[in-house]
């Protein structure tokens, strides 16, 4: 099988291609080492949800809800305030209308290319951004850190491995999340009514009209239930937030096309405590199956740190995960 791992172009953005059998990806360096394209180019499929050459620009402007943007710290903080350490950080309210901050800094930064590579076995990219008291997220997270991104693609699919490293001398917040946005469907011909999805989700936690959490949980809907077991990823508007209940060692949503039986999986790992399942109030096309370690509004929380994964690490310690999309049939 012949790997390639080479830079080039994607709709007129620098990008890293690697291709591997079937299947290609494509990454963005220059807009928040998002993972813009996993395709099987022999069948036709493609699994992300793309800005295409006509979307570009509205990408740019909001590169939010394509591809795999990196959510760092993620989702929504109350006012904006982060309280860290005896410390309060400020982030800018980038969401007036509910007077939050939305988020984070990373999926919009430019990060580095480490090394493009092909292998016998896969072909694989390894991006970075590193954070000093020189970049301009440090005015906002004034911690010394550094994260990377490696992507591997090979016959068994893509390949994502993160990991965090506190560069500093001072113990920092390590929230992180991915806004993947999965195509429904992903194959030519078929239609929404044909998608059933299942995911490893555990409790909802109760939102409030501003979309923080109360703290509490509410009961699932019979019909929410059936996420469990499958369910159509667009039988209702959902912006929801839920506990992740790891099966068999796995934490996972499972994407189903009915018509040729084909199965996208995205097995995320289990240091990812909570979803977010957002489907664009059930349109239909895409939705987005968050993997997130941490709460939404974590540090503004009255309840155990473990429990609502606010984690931190101290001086030099690092944090890793590895998560995968592959396919079965």
């Amino acid at each position: 099988m012949a790997n390639e791992a080479f830079e080039g172009v994607y709709c007129g953005e620098p990008a890293v291609w690697l291709r591997s059998g079937p299947y290609e990806a494509a990454v963005l360096p220059g807009i928040g080492a998002n993972l813009i394209a996993f395709r099987d180019t022999e069948k036709g499929y493609a699994f992300l949800r793309e800005p295409g050459e006509d979307g570009m620009e509205a990408f740019r402007a909001n590169p939010g809800v394509h591809g795999i943007p990196v959510l760092f710290p993620p989702n929504r903080y109350d006012g904006g305030r982060f309280p860290w350490n005896g410390k309060l950080l400020e982030f800018p309210v980038n969401e007036p209308a509910r007077g939050n901050h939305l988020h984070g800094f990373l999926h919009t930064a430019a990060w580095n290319v480490e090394s493009v590579r092909a292998e016998d076995n896969e072909s694989r990219v390894v991006l970075a951004l590193k954070v000093d008291a020189s970049h301009a997220i440090y005015a906002f997270l004034p911690f010394a850190f550094t994260i990377k991104l490696e992507y591997g693609l090979s016959e068994e699919g893509l390949r994502q491995r993160v990991w965090i490293r506190n560069d500093g001398t001072e113990r920092m917040p390590c929230l992180l999340a991915f806004h993947t946005a999965v195509n429904a469907p992903f194959a030519p011909g078929s239609a929404n009514e044909d998608m059933r999805f299942k995911a490893t989700i555990g409790e909802r936690w109760e939102m409030d009209e501003r979309m923080l959490p109360t703290g509490k949980f509410q009961p699932l809907t019979e019909a929410e239930a059936r996420i469990k077991e499958g369910q159509s990823p667009f039988f209702e508007p959902m912006d929801n937030h839920y506990t992740a209940s790891p099966q068999g060692g796995r934490n996972r949503m499972e994407l189903t096309d009915t018509r040729i039986g084909v199965k996208l999986v995205y097995d995320v790992g289990t240091a990812y405590k909570m979803w977010m399942i957002w489907n664009n109030g059930a349109e239909g096309g895409f939705f987005c199956p968050e993997p997130q370690v941490n709460l939404v509004n974590a540090p503004n929380v009255d309840l155990p740190a473990e429990e609502i994964g606010l984690i931190g690490l101290e001086p030099g310690e690092l944090w890793e995960e590895t998560s995968r999309l592959y396919v079965i049939g």
